[in-house]
């Protein structure tokens, strides 16, 4: 019975872990001190900045906006679960919902026809539509804003922290190269090391380019993400303005519910209601201050007959 053997590439093999030993020894010298390194320029490293705050608000932003959404982590972990597995997420009432639920239902139980359970049902189906009205926000914002912004650490920033990598090891290769070439002592050595050196000079520029490419690249993307971000802004308006909307209609349904506040008539005459005070008359207050001046009036007149009677006397 013929097997086969699976094809190793020994020479591939050897090769490869050779390399790994020079880039450790490489970057142990580094740290030491031992060793020169070779540093990029200063456009790179400004391009390497920019990716790695790129990247971290990205993530920031994103968890941030998740928790917005969704406040427990536990959903939050859950969803993202059913997102990998690529299932369908389930269906979860939300708090807002589950109130609406519990009001209409303690209004069915009070009955309809009286003034709280009635008032009860119509809050709870307002809540209801308050609780729709933030399932659809949520949907629109996890496919306007949450999406792309996961797209872009899954797959670019993905790939920009790959070619990265491997720009560091093909940097290790040209400085080991670099060392050998110092190092050799024969002629053919020397050769021998000067042509590595060429070659790992090749491989490095062209990962540096490779490179710079995509981290230039982040520009483009963020001007894709500001256009997101206006549709997230959108979407956030239009949920606002949709809870608005409920709110005046209960606010107009329970006003219209309410019941006429009672008035009370006194000599044919309508009596005002007052929030500090109990209910006065305007005529009467009218009347009142009238009655007050004319009995300081006849108060006078008394007093002034009274000293006319006294003179009198003591004239006589």
């Amino acid at each position: 019975m013929n097997m086969k053997m699976p094809d190793f590439n020994v020479k591939k093999l050897v090769k490869e872990a050779g390399n790994q030993l020079s880039r450790v020894v490489q970057l142990t010298e580094e740290k030491l001190g031992t060793s020169e390194k070779t540093e990029l320029d200063s456009h790179y490293e400004m391009l390497a900045e920019r990716s790695d705050s790129a990247k971290k608000w990205t993530e920031k932003i994103l968890s941030d906006t998740e928790a917005v959404l969704i406040p427990n982590p536990g959903n939050r972990a859950e969803d993202f679960i059913f997102e990998k597995i690529e299932k369908k997420k389930p269906t979860r009432l939300s708090n807002l919902e589950y109130c609406g639920l519990d009001m209409i239902e303690a209004g069915a139980e009070f009955g309809s026809d009286g003034p709280y359970g009635s008032a009860l049902t119509k809050v709870g189906q307002a809540e209801q539509k308050l609780g729709q009205c933030e399932r659809d926000f949520i949907g629109a914002s996890h496919s306007c804003f949450i999406q792309p912004l996961r797209r872009f650490l899954d797959g670019e920033m993905k790939t920009i922290s790959k070619e990265r990598g491997i720009l560091e090891s093909k940097r290790l290769d040209l400085d080991a190269c670099k060392n050998r070439v110092r190092k050799a002592r024969s002629m053919l050595g020397q050769q021998t090391a000067e042509r590595e050196l060429r070659v790992a000079q090749s491989d490095f520029d062209r990962q540096a380019e490779i490179t710079k490419l995509l981290l230039e690249n982040i520009s483009t993307i963020q001007s894709s993400h500001l256009r997101h971000l206006y549709a997230f802004v959108e979407a956030q308006s239009r949920y606002h303005a949709n809870c608005v909307q409920v709110m005046n209609d209960l606010q107009r349904d329970l006003a219209s519910m309410r019941p006429p506040t009672p008035r009370l008539r006194i000599n044919s005459e309508d009596f005002i209601e007052h929030e500090d005070g109990p209910p006065c008359n305007q005529s009467s207050i009218h009347s009142n201050s009238t009655r007050t001046v004319n009995n300081t009036t006849s108060n006078t007149l008394i007093l002034e007959a009274a000293s006319i009677c006294t003179t009198d006397v003591s004239v006589l």
